[in-house]
């Protein structure tokens, strides 16, 4: 004879189970577990899927505070042209480019240590040596070459506007799951991860590629304002938590 089973429902079997099963919320209300029985909603403190909903609505926000910034930057500011610099004569530039490099785009560095794949760890540094040996007396640099390109205007402010959502999503992503609660602390959060995000590659292209200080200065500069900005955005549509 087949036994039907019964899920308890006296109230010591529910505190007991509470006890032990830590998962469950102690306050019994509105949501079901079907299996169980049981009923809850999230705990004070945690507002589930409202905080998600919010969260993402302050990571859009703030990737369009981003976006608009960075129009100013550039635009209406002079931050994007500092350290900038255009050939006076530029067409026997552009010759000699295509005399040189023909269609191979690429990233290029000068002078070159032109130590081939197969070279010795000894041949290679030796190469390098002789390499910053000639950089100390005559130009060096480096090249980003394309043979053509074709600029759609539209799809680079796209592609732009795309990675400063991404950004903001991220970010905002991190800062839900601190339990940081004040307007201060969440500014502060995203500004310093701004400041390690603009530090994490500026300086190091100042550092190896000799990018000018100005030009990494002012560029670090937009990072920062871009990611202060942002924060500000997202702890005001965050707000605080109920406790």
């Amino acid at each position: 004879m087949w036994r039907t089973w019964r899920t308890p429902t006296c109230p010591r079997h529910l505190r007991d189970l509470s006890r032990r099963s830590p998962a469950l919320p102690d306050k019994a209300n509105s949501r079901s577990i079907d299996k169980l029985g049981l009923q809850f909603v999230p705990e004070a403190g945690n507002p589930g899927l409202i905080m998600s909903t919010r969260a993402f609505l302050a990571a859009i926000l703030g990737g369009i505070t981003m976006f608009i910034w960075s129009f100013v930057a550039h635009d209406l500011l002079p931050l994007g042209e500092i350290g900038v610099r255009q050939f006076e004569n530029e067409d026997p530039m552009l010759d000699a480019l295509k005399t040189n490099l023909g269609d191979t785009p690429g990233f290029y560095h000068f002078p070159g240590h032109h130590a081939g794949p197969s070279a010795t760890a000894h041949e290679r540094s030796e190469a390098i040596k002789r390499a910053m040996e000639k950089a100390a007396t005559g130009p060096s640099g480096i090249l980003v070459y394309h043979p053509t390109r074709q600029f759609a205007f539209g799809k680079l402010l796209g592609v732009e506007f795309g990675t400063e959502v991404l950004e903001a999503i991220l970010i905002v992503f991190l800062l839900s799951q601190t339990r940081i609660e004040s307007f201060a602390g969440r500014v502060s959060f995203v500004l310093v991860t701004g400041i390690l995000a603009a530090i994490s590659t500026n300086v190091p292209y100042w550092n190896w590629y000799g990018f000018p200080s100005n030009y990494t200065a002012a560029y670090m500069s937009i990072q920062i304002v871009a990611f202060f900005c942002t924060g500000v955005v997202a702890a005001l549509v965050l707000a605080k938590r109920r406790a």
